[in-house]
């Protein structure tokens, strides 16, 4: 069944666009769409007026920056997870996205600091886990942002330092920020 029909968005360049609605409503099916994860079946989307189906889909995710509900970390260093989108970044460009992202003091009290092997077993909170997501978007400063239920499994504390992060992350950038409820925009 077709799930969006006669859609129209324009969005400029560092706008803020809230996608609000209940589960299935097509949140994350039009955050699919805009990363060419789906194709549309008819219509357009351009960026900066480029459809973008002229371009690959690597440049075209390459865009985006998304900091999802679920936080994604491979096994490997804090430094290596910060540089994943920019893994030519030095260690002092790491510190300073960890810092602006809130996560730096945490990160000093591991083990081996900007060296700490993460793994599955790691005993990271959820927050910080979430703030390290949110330090590799800023060090490699993409135009566009996704923030997909961003907060939702945070607590109230971290939530204010996440909030604060994203408050810099967003300067300047397009941001799409997706929810359920009103309340978490």
């Amino acid at each position: 069944k077709p799930l969006i029909e006669d859609f129209n968005l324009n969005v400029k360049p560092g706008d803020r666009i809230a996608i609000v609605g209940p589960t299935g409503c097509g949140k994350t099916t039009l955050i699919n769409l805009l990363m060419r994860f789906y194709n549309i079946n008819s219509g357009e989307i351009k960026i900066d007026n480029i459809n973008i189906e002229d371009i690959t889909r690597t440049s075209t995710r390459g865009l985006y920056g998304m900091v999802l509900q679920d936080t994604w970390l491979f096994s490997g260093s804090v430094r290596d997870n910060i540089a994943y989108g920019k893994e030519d970044a030095t260690l002092e460009e790491v510190i300073e996205a960890a810092k602006s992202a809130h996560a730096h003091k945490f990160i000093m009290k591991l083990p081996k600091g900007y060296d700490t092997i993460l793994s599955e077993d790691s005993s990271l909170s959820q927050g910080e886990k979430q703030l390290l997501c949110i330090a590799r978007v800023m060090l490699s400063k993409p135009p566009m942002l996704i923030l997909d239920e961003a907060t939702s499994s945070i607590d109230t504390r971290t939530e204010i330092y996440i909030q604060r992060a994203f408050n810099k992350l967003m300067e300047g950038r397009t941001v799409f920020v997706i929810a359920h409820r009103l309340s978490t925009i």
